[in-house]
C-alpha cells in the first residue's frame, strides 16, 4: 500500500486560496438561492413563511437566514414537484428507496449529469486512482445513484469500468479474479462478504489485484478500515455522498492523508447545526451535517438536513475543508434505558475482541417497561467452543458497558449466521413495536 501523491495533478480550485473559494461560493450560492426561488415552488413559499428573500444574502454566513429543506418537504412534492426544470430537460431520474414513506426523487440535465462525473472522477483521482485503471463498480445500479455514479466518475477519469452491481458474491471473486482491478467501489460491510468469499474458496484476499477500496454509503469506523487493509492489502478511502444532494462525490477522502472525506466546496456548500436547537454551530464542534447546491439546475437544494452526525475540520491535502468520519445519524440513534447509542460504537467495540467477526446485526426488544439491546455477532471460527463463545460475549459486554455505557446481551452466533447485506447492511432490528 504505497502511493505517490506528486503524480496528482490536481485542479486550479483544489488548491486555490481560502479566499478564492469563498468568493466563488458566494457567487454561486447567490445564484442557487435566486434560481430555486424562481423556479421551484417550494423554495418560493418557504422562503415567503421564512420572510427572507435571495437578496438578503450578503455574506456566506447570510446563508443561516435561509429555511432548512428535510426528507419530508422532498417527499410532500413527490415525484417532480422539486424541479426547477420542466421534464423535457430532466435527462435521468433517481430515487431513494422509500423503505419508511414515499421515495425522495431527484432529477439530473445534462448539465448536472456532466458535472457530477467531472466529481466523481475527481474523487476517484483522490483516491489514488488514474486513467487506465481497471475499476470493480459493486455498488447497486438502478435508483440507487452509487453504481451509475461512480460508473460515470470513473470513465469520465479514463479508467476501465466493470459493471457488476451487488450481490452474486461467488461471481464478485471471480471476476476480481479473472479480470484483475485496480480498484473496487463497494459498501464497506459487502466487501468483508467478498473478503469471506476470497477465504471460502480458499483463496487469500491480500493475493488479488486491487490495490484501492472506496467505500460509502454506510458509516464504518477506522478499526473496520482496518479490518479491510490488512485482509485485502489494500488502501481503503471513505466517499462521501446522497442522493438529495447529488449521489456519490459530495466528499472523498484523499489517499496521501486518509484523514476524513475533503468536502468539494467549489459544487456543495456545508454547515454544521445543533441537533436541537438547529442553530449554526462553528468548525470542529459535532452536529448535524446540513448542504447547500452551488450549482445544479434540475434540482437545487439548500439547507438540506442530512441526519448525518460530524464535524467540520480544517483542509490538509486540499483547501478546502473535511468532514470527520459519520458517528451516526440522528434518525437512527438508539436511546438504550436513556443512554444515546450509535451502531458505530458497538461495531468499533466488536472489533476490539480477536475471535468476533465484523458481522453483526442489533436487536432492541422491550420486556415490561424496559428496552434490551443484545448484539448477534458471528465468531470467526468454524469450531469455535461454547467457552471460547462466553469469554468473548463477557469481553464485549464489557467493553460495551465500559465505553458505551449501556448494558447488553451479546450472542456468539455460528459463521455465516448474520444476514448477508447486498448494499447497506441492515444494522439495527427493533422489534419494540412487534
Amino acid at each position: 500500500m504505497s502511493f505517490d501523491p506528486t503524480r496528482i495533478e490536481l485542479e486550479p480550485i483544489e488548491k486555490a486560496s481560502q479566499d478564492e473559494l469563498q468568493a466563488l461560493q458566494l457567487q454561486r450560492l447567490k445564484w442557487t438561492l435566486d434560481y430555486a426561488y424562481y423556479n421551484v415552488p417550494m423554495y418560493r413559499r418557504k422562503f415567503d413563511e421564512a420572510g427572507v428573500h435571495p437578496t438578503d444574502l450578503k455574506s456566506l454566513e447570510d446563508i443561516r437566514l435561509f429555511p432548512y429543506t428535510t426528507k419530508q418537504d422532498l417527499r410532500d412534492a413527490y415525484p417532480f414537484d422539486s424541479f426547477a426544470v420542466p421534464m423535457r430537460d430532466v435527462v435521468r431520474v433517481h430515487a431513494s428507496s422509500g423503505t419508511t414513506g414515499k421515495p425522495t426523487v431527484v432529477g439530473y440535465t445534462q448539465g448536472d449529469i456532466d458535472r457530477w462525473a467531472n466529481i466523481m472522477a475527481r474523487s476517484i483521482r483522490a483516491a489514488g486512482g488514474s486513467s487506465g485503471d481497471k475499476v470493480h463498480v459493486s455498488y447497486g445500479y438502478g435508483l440507487f445513484t452509487g453504481g451509475l455514479g461512480a460508473h460515470y466518475g470513473a470513465e469520465r477519469l479514463g479508467c476501465t469500468v466493470i459493471p457488476m452491481s451487488g450481490g452474486q458474491t461467488e461471481k464478485q471473486v471471480q471476476l476480481i479474479r479473472d479480470f484483475e482491478p485496480d480498484i473496487i467501489m463497494v459498501t464497506p460491510s459487502y466487501c468483508l462478504n467478498i473478503a469471506d468469499e476470497f477465504e471460502r474458496q480458499g483463496v487469500d484476499p491480500a493475493s488479488c489485484s486491487l490495490r484501492v477500496g472506496i467505500f460509502g454509503a454506510e458509516p464504518w469506523t477506522n478499526a473496520m478500515r482496518e479490518e479491510i487493509e490488512t485482509r485485502l492489502g489494500i488502501d481503503a478511502v471513505d466517499i462521501y455522498g446522497l442522493s438529495e444532494v447529488i449521489g456519490p462525490g459530495v466528499a472523498q477522502e484523499c489517499i496521501e492523508t486518509k484523514d476524513g472525506p475533503t468536502i468539494w466546496e467549489d459544487y456543495f456548500y456545508p454547515e454544521i447545526v445543533d441537533v436541537e436547537s438547529l442553530e449554526p454551530l462553528p468548525d470542529g464542534e459535532e452536529g448535524e451535517l446540513v448542504f447547500t447546491s452551488l450549482i445544479k439546475e434540475a434540482m437545487p437544494i439548500i439547507r438540506y438536513r442530512t441526519r448525518d452526525l460530524t464535524r467540520l475540520l480544517p483542509g490538509t491535502a486540499r483547501t478546502m475543508r473535511r468532514m470527520d468520519k459519520i458517528t451516526g445519524r440522528s434518525d437512527d440513534m438508539m436511546i438504550i434505558r436513556g443512554v444515546n447509542v450509535f451502531p458505530s460504537q458497538i461495531e468499533e467495540m466488536i472489533l476490539k475482541v480477536a475471535g468476533l467477526s465484523p458481522h453483526y446485526q442489533l436487536e432492541i426488544t422491550r420486556e415490561g417497561n424496559l428496552d434490551h439491546l443484545t448484539v448477534n455477532v458471528e465468531t470467526r471460527e468454524a469450531d469455535c467452543s461454547d467457552a471460547l463463545r462466553e469469554q468473548m460475549a463477557k469481553e464485549l459486554q464489557h467493553h460495551i458497558k465500559s465505553l458505551v455505557g449501556v448494558s447488553t446481551r451479546v450472542s456468539v452466533q455460528d459463521i455465516e449466521s448474520i444476514p448477508r447485506s447486498l448494499g447497506k447492511a441492515q444494522r439495527v432490528v427493533d422489534k419494540r413495536q412487534l
